[in-house]
Parts: structure tokens; sequence; C-alpha cells
């Protein structure tokens, strides 16, 4: 794998980073003890298993340098000096080894894992990490995966990732290391375009820059001067990070879904809406008298794009209905909104924010971040993603996968970002925040199971 220029948007996320808002993204994988006779399989070997199968990956090998042209512009390049044993560390929890879904093993975890989503990846190096946590040889343990932004969305991070796991790992033994499809060949071509190739290439242009201006005049329409939303919301930055989960019941949710209509993402984002709720009321804090905006990010990923070249994302804006008492009513809300949103289509609106960094050339990313990076408050007010794993069993070194917490990174100006995943009959919940403004982060986690319980509750008999 030879140089490659980073793309706009990839661009736009690695400047948009600071020592107090760092930009990658991550998932804790728990998993339980080996059966059998590897029961008492040691950390040491998962460690070094792990370091095997992340410097297999040809893209965890490759690093980011500034280049000359285009101006202020960088490209990916292979670590010449790559050594995988920078990127993977050991870190161990005393206290309860039992994997419990309530506390013991998993409070640790968490704790530990919010910690460490606190620092920074190296810039100078391939910029991700992981680390292996755990307690005592033979128990419970967990996997913290850190990936940076202009490294991965979050299905290129599923895609990049999923190499460390046995069953993925020993599909690629069995393809002798080889791609499961490869590029079709493309004949050569003169570099210079004939003149219906320079008619269709701007036609190309003039149709992305118009789509770019509507996006940037929806931005601006859509722009609060001065955002009055929930106090722990909107509070400053403190650089610190706080991480909590939450384990839904998919067939509840699934059971919500059918009797609501709609899709399974309209059903999450009202619960995430129904927990903001419970949770404000519960601190004593008035509800805000607008709703709170979620920005709701869209893949453009094409299936067979799994590990594609550069992040693919557009977003919706929209507003948690916080202020509505009736739950099936802000389901309501939620489904009509995105069925809106759905509509206008992803390339359009004020949430397409990645459409107009796309179109900015590089000089606008590396001396406007700090701009753009300010002006993510005046749009929105929490970042919810959903992250697409794979539905089959997975394990590592014969541990089974229990369980995998997706972590979105907080932009400048946030406090709260809430990830979403499915495995095992779960709908996982990560949530990470900014540790001073949300100490009670827990709690929060606690109001989507109610939210879920009294969904099922109020569920129509007929």
């Amino acid at each position: 794998m030879g140089t490659e220029l980073l793309a706009p948007l990839d661009l736009a996320f690695w400047h948009l980073e600071s020592d107090a808002h760092p930009m990658h993204l991550g998932a804790l994988a728990v998993f339980s003890p080996a059966p059998g006779p590897a029961h008492g399989a040691g950390a040491e070997a998962v460690l070094e298993l792990l370091g095997t199968r992340a410097a297999a990956i040809p893209r965890l090998r490759m690093q980011v340098r500034d280049v000359l042209l285009p101006v202020g512009g960088a490209a990916w390049f292979v670590d010449k000096d790559f050594d995988v044993h920078r990127h993977i560390r050991r870190v161990r929890l005393t206290g309860a080894e039992s994997w419990d879904e309530g506390g013991g093993f998993m409070a640790g975890a968490t704790r530990l894992a919010g910690e460490l989503m606190e620092r920074p990846l190296e810039r100078g190096l391939p910029p991700w990490q992981m680390y292996v946590i755990g307690g005592a040889d033979g128990g419970p343990f967990a996997v913290l995966v850190k990936l940076h932004h202009a490294l991965a969305d979050g299905m290129r991070a599923v895609a990049i990732g999923a190499g460390i796991f046995d069953e993925i790992a020993a599909a690629g033994r069995a393809r002798g290391g080889a791609p499961a499809r490869r590029a079709r060949t493309v004949p050569p071509r003169s570099w210079m375009p004939g003149p219906r190739q320079v008619a269709g290439l701007a036609l190309g242009r003039i149709e992305d820059l118009g789509r770019a201006f509507g996006v940037g005049a929806s931005m601006v329409r859509a722009s609060r001067l001065d955002p009055r939303g929930a106090p722990a919301l909107t509070a400053s930055s403190s650089g610190t990070r706080r991480l909590a989960t939450a384990d839904l019941d998919l067939e509840a949710v699934q059971r919500i879904r059918r009797a609501a209509g709609g899709t399974t993402n309209d059903v999450l984002l009202a619960i995430v809406a129904g927990a903001l709720r419970r949770w404000m009321r519960e601190r004593g804090e008035a509800l805000p008298d607008e709703d709170p905006r979620a920005l709701v990010p869209v893949s453009r990923r094409r299936p067979g794009q799994g590990a594609a070249t550069g992040n693919r994302l557009s977003a919706y804006l929209l507003g948690l209905p916080v202020g509505e008492p009736d739950p099936w009513k802000r389901l309501g809300r939620v489904r009509t909104a995105m069925d809106r949103n759905k509509a206008a289509g992803p390339l359009r609106g004020a949430g397409a924010v990645a459409v107009l960094a796309d179109q900015l050339p590089s000089l606008a990313h590396r001396f406007g971040a700090p701009l753009a990076g300010n002006a993510a408050r005046m749009l929105f007010d929490v970042l919810v993603t959903s992250v697409p794993l794979p539905r089959s069993a997975l394990s590592l070194g014969g541990c089974p996968l229990r369980a995998v917490y997706p972590m979105a990174p907080l932009a400048r100006g946030q406090s709260l970002a809430v990830a979403l995943s499915t495995y095992g009959g779960r709908v996982r919940v990560g949530l990470v925040a900014d540790g001073k403004a949300l100490p009670d982060l827990e709690r929060l986690a606690r109001c989507a199971d109610e939210e879920v319980a009294e969904l099922l509750a109020l569920l129509p008999t007929h």
C-alpha cells in the first residue's frame, strides 16, 4: 500500500483535533473466559495474539504526513519503522473479576476506558491504539480500540478492526491473506481527458458546488447564535472523559417498532430522547424551551466498500422532543421528523456538514478547523450514531465476545455523544461524556432502560 492523499473530510477530522478534543472513535469489546482447556489462557497470550493480528492489517501500518501538493494537504504513508508494540498495551484491573452487566468487572473496565479515551493519539505514529483491560488470568477481559476519525468512520472502523477476531482471521488465512474481492483491472488510458470527459467533470463539479452552496445556506439558517439548551449539554469543556454503557433488549425494541411502524433507528432515537427527558428531570433541571438537536450521521458507503478509502458520511439534524411527556407521541414525532429528513435525502440540509467539508480545499481545513470546531455548538447539542456490527458470534483466542460498546468522539462544545450497536440480541449503548459536565452519566444509561420499559408497558393491546 503506497502513498494516498487524505480525502477532504478525513483532513477535516485530522485538523479538528486538539489536546482537549481528541478526534478518535472507539469501542470497548468485552470477552468471557474461553471454555474448556483454554479457560486459563493468560492476558499476555491474548496481548500477543492481538498484536500479531493487528500488525497484519495493512491500514493499521499507515501514518499521516504533510505533503507539498496540494498545498495544505496530507497523505497516508506506510510507516517503515512500524512497531505494533507501540500501539498495544495491557492495563490491569483490581477488584471484582466476574462479568456482570450491572457492576463488578464492567464497572472497572468502563471507568478505565473513559480515562484512556481522554488521551489523544500520538500523531507521529499510525493513529490507533488497543488496550487489553483485565485482571487475573482466566477471568473476563476487555479490549479498548481507539482509531482516529481520519482513519475510519463507523462502518470502516468495523471493517478494519474485524481482523482481530478468530473467525475473520481464519477466513483471511483460508484465502491466503488475499482480500475477498479484488478490484477490477482498469485498462491504461491517457492522462489527458477528452472533450466529453472535460464536460462531464465540469458538470459534476458545478453540481457538487451547487449542492455545497445549498448545504451552507441551510446551515446558516439553522445555526443558533445563542444556543440555550440543557445546561449539562452546553457546559464548557474540561477535556476529561467519562464512559457509561447500557444494554437494551433487542426483542423489546423490535416489538415497539412493530407496534409503532417506522424503523428500529427511529425507536432508538426516541429512546434517547426519553432517556434525556428522564435524566434532566431527575437532576432537577428545567426542560429546555427548545428541543436539543441531535446530529445523526448517515453512511454514504455502498455495499462492498467496507474498508474503502476515506470517510463516507453525511448526517441529519433532529430535534429530540424532550418536552413531550407522552412516550408514544415522542416516538411519533421522531418518526415524522426522520421521514422528512430521509425524503429530502442525506446530501442536503443543515446536517450534511460532511458534504460541505468534501468541497473545501486543503488550506481551508488546515487553517479553518478551529472556527469550524467552534461552530458545532451552534448547530447541534448531541451526537447520536448507530454502528452496524457483524451478526455472527465472534471470539478472540477462543474467548467469546460478550458485548461491544461503540464510542463516538466529542465535538468541540459538546458534552455528550451516544453510539449504539446491536450484538448478541442486545442493543449496546456507549455513552461518552465530558467527565466534569456529566458526572452522573450512569444515571442517564439507566434512564434508557427505563424508557424501553415504559414504551413496552404502553404497547397497544388491540
